[in-house]
């Protein structure tokens, strides 16, 4: 406060902003002594406007919302309403404004529900309507949740009417968003086998301790399950009651004590299993009907998976609770979309695409994705089994930029650069030996899909000099050889080295990843707020149909002022370059001044 100065009048101080010296100052640098003037305010006066519409920019996203709802037929959304009691908010109305929320990064209902009431393109939205944030979210994660694969199939629909899409290329890919779950609070599948091992032991203890007390005959330890637990329980109890009704009618102290110290075991041991044994194993089972084929889920939302993510922020490699979502893309336009709960992409190219045939969208003519996707189950899927491909694929595989570089091709414990003689059925070693046909193998690979592999063993390599760099067994080298893998490899190899594919696959980074950088860079969508695959995959549905309206609104902007300016300035300064040219010495070449002359018509 240190330019503030205090001025007293009438017994009262006034904080100036200026000292008063500046302010003549300034005065006495205006010598024509103008008054300033200003245009009127008064933002107490009433106003009234007649169009809200009017205050929209004509290519604003919003005008882009309300045609694309505007189009669903009223019959596709009214069939999800049952009908009776009191009167709903129209489902175009609530679609239209949980749309541009989210083209907003406005994703949470409170949001949502202060945009309507202080935003104007959401007021036009909503046409003056204010529904609460309750009401907003019913909407989102019920009636939204039967109608999202049929609203978002309609929308493709439209893009695909209008030209902006052609299915021709669909450049697929993943990304991992975190989950709206506690990244402490896991459940792991190995520590709850060997949790329920270690109960099992404990029960089988117990049971022995049982049968020594009672020298009776039990259940054998090996067959122990919750049934015969429970059969136990009721016995102990009943044997509990025997013994209390027992003490009653004792007389004796000494025997009603011996009485009680063996009912007390008793009730110990039927405590033990009631609330420790029997929930344990409840719990346990739960938790394996829960997880099914995955690894870990999250108790707060018991869909999400640990995945590790990019967003590493301590920099630790913590694994956090998240989604798999799978997305397609052309011309920077969401074309399809799935979730799943498996972290590898490659295990979820096959339910990805048979979601997308079962749906009303069309088959894409051409697959084109990175080496994730690059496996032998999904390479014959592309194919097909009649040999018929489903869709032309631009795949490649694990090893494919590998073997381009000078090093893999010079190694020579890579059998691919051996000499296969297909008459012999063999390979010959750098050193000149056979590596013979020896048998078939059959495997499983980390997904679970068998594979047929052919092992070739090499005659003897006891005394070869070259064993050290070739193998590091102890025996003779093996090779094993996968034949159709083998065939898929080289047709997907075949199929990248051609040139016009090759471009094809050129644009696939420009395409999904620039999407995936939109939503979770420039959109900040990092985090779901739904829980549960369901709600989660009405979430995306919103995110992806918010961005493709955005791209048609960003393709119908025409060029703005600003570039417009910019392209007029650089106009100006290239005829004023050209003129300079002509006054430098040329101005008297008839010929030269001829040209320059056409030039600046045509740049005009």
């Amino acid at each position: 406060m240190s330019n503030q100065k205090t001025t007293h009048s009438n017994d009262t101080t006034q904080m100036t902003l200026f000292p008063l010296e500046e302010v003549e100052d300034v005065k006495k640098s205006n010598p024509r002594n103008l008054a300033p003037t200003f245009k009127d305010y008064d933002n107490r006066q009433i106003q009234w406007i007649y169009d809200i519409e009017s205050l929209i920019p004509e290519h604003h996203v919003a005008r882009v919302i309300d045609e694309m709802v505007e189009a669903i037929p009223d019959e596709q959304l009214f069939s999800y309403y049952v009908g009776g009691g009191r009167a709903a908010y129209h489902p175009k109305m609530m679609l239209k404004i949980i749309l541009f929320g989210y083209s907003q990064k406005v994703y949470s209902c409170r949001g949502i529900e202060t945009l309507v009431r202080e935003n104007i393109p959401a007021m036009w939205l909503a046409a003056m309507q204010q529904p609460d944030f309750r009401t907003i979210n019913e909407f989102r994660h019920v009636r939204m949740k039967d109608l999202m694969d049929e609203l978002f199939e309609t929308m493709i629909l439209k893009l695909i009417d209008e030209k902006y899409i052609t299915f021709e290329n669909y450049f697929l890919d993943g990304t991992k968003i975190e989950a709206n779950a506690n990244k402490y609070s896991f459940v792991w599948r190995k520590s709850t086998e060997n949790f329920e091992a270690k109960l099992r032991e404990k029960i089988a203890e117990t049971l022995q301790y049982i049968q020594e007390l009672s020298e009776q005959e039990m259940a054998n330890n090996h067959q122990i399950c919750e049934q015969n637990l429970e059969e136990v329980a009721k016995q102990i109890k009943e044997k509990v009651e025997e013994l209390t009704e027992k003490m009653e009618e004792e007389t004796d102290i000494t025997m009603r004590k011996e009485l009680r110290k063996e009912r007390t075991v008793w009730k110990r041991t039927f405590k033990l299993i009631r609330e420790n044994y029997l929930p344990r194993l409840e719990r346990y089972n739960e938790y394996k009907k829960q997880l099914g084929d995955r690894n870990s889920f999250s108790k707060t939302d018991k869909d999400a998976t640990f995945m590790r993510m990019k967003e590493d922020h301590m920099k630790n490699g913590q694994l956090k609770p998240g989604y798999n979502v799978q997305m397609a893309t052309e011309n920077q336009f969401i074309l399809f979309y799935s979730i799943h709960q498996r972290p590898s992409d490659t295990r979820c190219f096959i339910p990805h695409m048979e979601k997308l045939a079962k749906s009303g969208l069309p088959m894409p003519k051409t697959v084109i994705a990175d080496a994730g996707y690059g496996s032998e189950e999904n390479y014959l899927y592309a194919v097909g089994e009649d040999k018929e491909p489903r869709f032309d694929f631009l795949i490649p595989y694990g090893t494919y930029v590998k073997e381009q570089t000078r090093k893999y091709k010079n190694d020579m414990k890579n059998a691919r650069n051996w000499e296969y003689r297909e008459l012999d059925d063999c390979f010959i070693c750098p050193n000149g030996r056979k590596v013979p046909f020896k048998n078939y193998r059959n495997a499983k690979n980390a997904s679970g899909y068998g594979q047929s592999y052919k092992v070739y063993e090499c005659e003897d390599c006891t005394d070869c000099p070259l064993k050290p760099q070739c193998t590091k067994a102890k025996d003779n080298r093996q090779v094993h050889w996968n034949p159709i893998f083998e065939e898929m490899k080289a047709k997907a190899k075949a199929a990248l080295e051609c040139d016009d594919k090759a471009a094809i696959y050129s644009k696939r980074k420009n395409e999904v990843e620039s999407v995936f950088g939109h939503i979770k860079g420039n959109r900040s969508f990092r985090r779901f707020s739904l829980r549960g695959l369901d709600k989660v995959h009405v979430e995306f549905g919103i995110v992806a149909i918010a961005h493709n309206l955005l791209k048609v609104a960003s393709l119908r902007k025409p060029l703005s002022a600003k570039n417009q300016k910019y392209t007029k300035s650089r106009g100006e300064k290239r005829h004023i370059f050209l003129l300079s040219i002509c006054f430098s010495g040329l101005i008297r070449q008839p010929l030269f001044l001829l040209i320059m002359d056409t030039a600046i018509h045509q740049s005009t």
